[in-house]
């Protein structure tokens, strides 16, 4: 168990050390928060940072730190690398900006915070592309807990779909502390339990699994061509380790918060935690089944509900199991309600229109739960697959954003490389996958590697063509 607990703390120490940095390179002030300043008893109401912090966390860790998580583990325990290094350097960056910068411009939604950076072209994109993850992740997360929750109480998903249907709707039409500010501690109880079962159930060797080891041998136990690695894990793991999802979460807690000093732990604290969950479940997928191996033909014979049912019950017998699969519902539904209601907010700040009064937040939940409805009945993998590309494309565009920021607001330093560098990294992976992936042009791996290379030195050179090089003239 090694390599696993090396990889716990590591993330651990990373919010500590690199979060501290972090901070200190945004620079938080004193200045009122927009909580304090537009209180409209819906979107903006100071709330306790630990109610912010779980609604966070519940609103950012959906179905990829489980499903995400034990899609990446079939790639054996190299996934442990990226659930660290991407959370640490990537998905902590990312998040923290994404909601750092939401509260210095009024919490707004990320589409209004990327437009205002990188130019109406882009704010135009941004607002399309987010409106359609925003719908994309609450369809994935309506039908997921659907199909789980049809397990757990053996009622069939055609009943149990309209029920998460109505709930959502709830949740994206009413104040923010009608429904998510007070069921939420509940959710993040189940979760918290959940995370901490599955793992002290693998530390004790219940059901006599034994822990992988992370050696040269078992890096990267498939090797196949159908299955490489790059960048297929990358995009598989999802929020997990970076996620472009997030950062439609962050500016809903940026409107809630009342000091610009709790960003760390509520954004950045928040990824971490993901990140640890991430990290239980990849471990867990390995060490149920014994082997990669056993992982991928358990999850292509019963899918990762499935998957994710046998492990709650392995590890947790008894009343432990309902409580752990409790807690992984938990993720998705608190994740897909806060996808409409932020599909909701991201359409009111496009339009301008105030959202003080029910029949106008009426005029747009309706619209979009109908189309989550109609999606939620096509094939799950194939809006999954879709998803995570969205997903990750928006996670680059927010850290390139995040870059532009910090080179103009924090002129003389070089704060702009803590987004810059990771935002090459996605560039790449984002690039090389719709290059190759089946539902992208299916190129091979001689043509998508090297020209997803290409592209991410291209947004290189245009950012510091834009930014640091034309400074210097």
């Amino acid at each position: 168990m090694t390599a696993f607990l090396i990889a716990l703390a590591a993330l651990i120490v990373g919010y500590f050390v690199y979060g501290k940095i972090v901070e200190h390179m945004f620079g938080p002030t004193d200045k009122p928060t927009p909580a304090i300043r537009h209180n409209d008893g819906v979107d903006y109401i100071p709330l306790p940072t630990w109610k912010i912090f779980m609604i966070q966390l519940l609103n950012i860790a959906g179905l990829g730190p489980i499903f995400g998580a034990l899609g990446g583990a079939i790639w054996g325990p190299s996934v442990y690398l990226w659930i660290v290094l991407g959370s640490i350097f990537a998905g902590g960056v990312h998040d923290y900006l994404s909601g750092m910068i939401s509260l210095r411009e009024d919490g707004k939604s990320i589409s209004e915070v990327v437009g205002n950076h990188m130019g109406p072209t882009m704010l135009f994109i941004m607002r399309v592309f987010s409106v359609v993850l925003l719908v994309l992740v609450g369809t994935v997360f309506m039908t997921g807990p659907a199909g789980l929750l049809s397990k757990l109480t053996g009622v069939a998903v055609t009943y149990v779909l309209p029920c998460v249907l109505l709930y959502y709707f709830l949740a994206t039409l009413l104040p923010i502390d009608t429904i998510i500010a007070r069921f939420y501690p509940i959710f993040g109880a189940c979760l918290i339990i959940m995370a901490l079962g599955i793992m002290g159930g693998m530390l004790l060797g219940v059901g006599g699994h034994t822990m992988p080891e992370m050696t040269l041998a078992n890096l990267h136990p498939l090797g196949s061509e159908k299955m490489p690695i790059w960048p297929l894990m990358f995009i598989t793991v999802a929020c997990g380790a970076c996620s472009g999802f997030h950062s439609t979460q962050s500016p809903i807690m940026a409107r809630c918060l009342k000091d610009e000093r709790l960003g760390r732990p509520v954004f950045y604290g928040a990824m971490i935690s993901e990140g640890i969950i991430a990290l239980i479940w990849a471990t867990a997928g390995i060490t149920f089944y014994d082997s990669t191996g056993g992982l991928a033909a358990a999850m292509k014979a019963g899918g990762a509900g499935t998957v994710v049912y046998d492990i709650c019950v392995g590890f947790m017998p008894g009343i432990g199991a309902e409580l752990a699969m409790l807690g992984v519902i938990a993720c998705p539904i608190t994740s897909g309600d806060t996808a409409f209601r932020s599909a909701r907010l991201t359409l009111a700040d496009w339009l301008g229109v105030d959202q003080s009064e029910t029949k106008k937040r009426l005029m747009f939940a309706v619209p979009l739960l109908a189309i989550g409805g109609i999606l939620s009945q096509m094939d799950f993998n194939i809006i999954w697959r879709y998803f995570s590309w969205t997903n990750q494309t928006l996670a680059m565009i927010v850290l390139w954003t995040g870059a532009v920021y910090l080179y103009r607001t924090k002129p003389g330093t070089k704060a702009y490389l803590i987004p810059m560098v990771p935002a090459v990294f996605m560039s790449a992976v984002t690039s090389t996958y719709i290059l190759q992936a089946p539902e992208g042009l299916q190129l091979s791996t001689s043509i998508s590697y090297p020209v997803g290379l290409i592209f991410a030195v291209v947004c290189l050179v245009l950012f510091l063509k834009t930014t640091v090089l034309r400074g210097t003239k």
